[in-house]
C-alpha cells in the first residue's frame, strides 16, 4: 500500500458526488485518514468547479454522472484552465468509453466505487504523488470497443436522443437541418442502430455519450 504523506502536510480533497448518502459516507471514511482533509463537498459539476476554485485542493475526487456538469466535463474544464488540482474519478461505471474520455480529459485516476476503501485511499495518495492510477480491468476493457463517433455526431445524437425534432437540433447546435439528418444517419449506421433512440442507447451503454 502507498505510504501516507508526511503528517505535517495533509492531502486536501474536494469530494463531488450527487448522491447524498454516498457523499456523506465517502467524506466520513476519508476524514478517518490521518493524512486526508476533505476541504469541501459538492453535489453537482458546477459546485465542484466552484469548490476547486475556492479551496485549491490537491485532488478532486469525483463521480462521472452528476447534474449540470459531469465529472468528465469538470476534469476537461480544469485542464483547459491550467488548474493544478489532480482529478480522481471514482464511479460505478466500468464502461470503456468513459475511461477513454476520462484520459482525454486529463484525469489522473479512474477507479470503481466497489473497490475496498484501502484501495481507494491508496489511489488517492498515488494520484497526489503524481502517479496515474487506472483500474487494471478497466485499462484492458478500454481497448475492446473503439468509439466510432465524431464529436459532432455525439453532439447531435445527444440532443436528438431527448426527443427533439431535427429542426430543433439544428437550431440548438447552429447547424443546417440537412446536416443534422446526415450526422444522425451516419451515427446510426456506425452503431448498427435502427433509429436515433437505439443509437443513443448503444452509445450511452458504451460510455460514448
Amino acid at each position: 500500500m502507498t505510504a501516507p504523506p508526511r503528517a505535517d502536510r495533509r492531502l486536501r480533497v474536494v469530494l463531488a458526488e450527487d448522491q447524498g448518502m454516498v457523499l456523506g459516507a465517502f467524506a466520513a471514511l476519508l476524514e478517518l485518514q490521518p493524512d486526508v482533509e476533505v476541504v469541501a463537498t459538492a453535489s453537482d459539476g458546477e459546485e465542484a468547479l466552484a469548490a476547486v476554485a475556492a479551496h485549491r485542493p490537491d485532488v478532486l475526487l469525483t463521480d462521472i454522472e452528476m447534474p449540470r456538469r459531469s465529472g468528465l466535463e469538470v476534469a476537461a474544464e480544469l485542464r483547459r484552465n491550467g488548474d493544478e488540482t489532480r482529478v480522481l474519478i471514482v464511479t460505478t461505471f466500468a464502461r470503456s468509453g468513459y475511461l477513454r474520455r476520462a484520459l482525454e480529459a486529463g484525469v489522473a485516476g479512474y477507479v470503481l466505487k466497489d473497490a475496498p476503501i484501502d484501495e481507494l485511499v491508496a489511489a488517492l495518495r498515488r494520484v497526489h504523488q503524481g502517479e496515474r492510477v487506472i483500474d487494471p480491468q478497466l485499462a484492458v476493457a478500454a481497448w475492446d470497443h473503439v468509439d466510432p463517433l465524431t464529436e459532432r455526431e455525439r453532439d447531435v445524437l445527444r440532443v436528438a436522443a431527448g426527443g427533439a425534432p431535427n429542426a430543433e437540433v439544428a437550431e440548438r447546435l447552429h447547424l443546417a437541418e440537412g446536416t443534422v439528418r446526415n450526422y444522425l444517419s451516419t451515427a446510426m449506421a456506425k452503431l448498427g442502430a435502427r433509429n436515433r433512440t437505439e443509437a443513443a442507447t448503444v452509445a450511452r451503454e458504451r460510455g460514448w455519450l
